[in-house]
C-alpha cells in the first residue's frame, strides 16, 4: 500500500520542451530499478510544463528516491533544461487504486 508520494512541477526552457519530454521518458529505468518506489508517472501537463507523480509506501521509500539517480540527473541538467527551479511537494496518499 501506498501512504506517501511526491508531486515534482517542471517548467522547461523555451525550445527545450521536447529534451525534457526525453529525459522523463528515459528515466523510467530508473523508477523501475528503486524498490522503494512503487508507482512512477511522467506526466506532460501543457507544452512547456512537465510533472512527475511516484508513490511510496513510506517517507524511508520516499527519502531514498529524493537521494537516488532519478533526483540526482535531474537536478544535474535543472539550470540547463528549466526555467525555475523543479518543484518538489512531499504529499500523503489519502486512497488509491493500484493493480494486483
Amino acid at each position: 500500500m501506498v501512504r506517501v508520494g511526491l508531486l515534482v512541477r517542471l517548467v522547461a526552457k523555451p525550445g527545450k520542451e521536447s529534451v525534457v519530454a526525453e529525459f522523463l521518458a528515459g528515466a523510467l529505468p530508473l523508477a523501475q530499478a528503486e524498490a522503494g518506489t512503487v508507482t512512477w508517472f511522467a506526466l506532460r501537463l501543457s507544452e512547456n510544463e512537465f510533472g512527475i507523480f511516484d508513490a511510496f509506501p513510506d517517507d524511508s521509500g520516499r527519502k531514498a528516491h529524493l537521494n537516488g539517480p532519478i533526483a540526482a540527473a535531474l537536478m544535474a541538467k535543472a539550470s540547463e533544461l528549466l526555467s525555475e527551479p523543479p518543484r518538489i511537494e512531499p504529499v500523503d496518499v489519502l486512497a488509491a487504486k493500484m493493480p494486483g
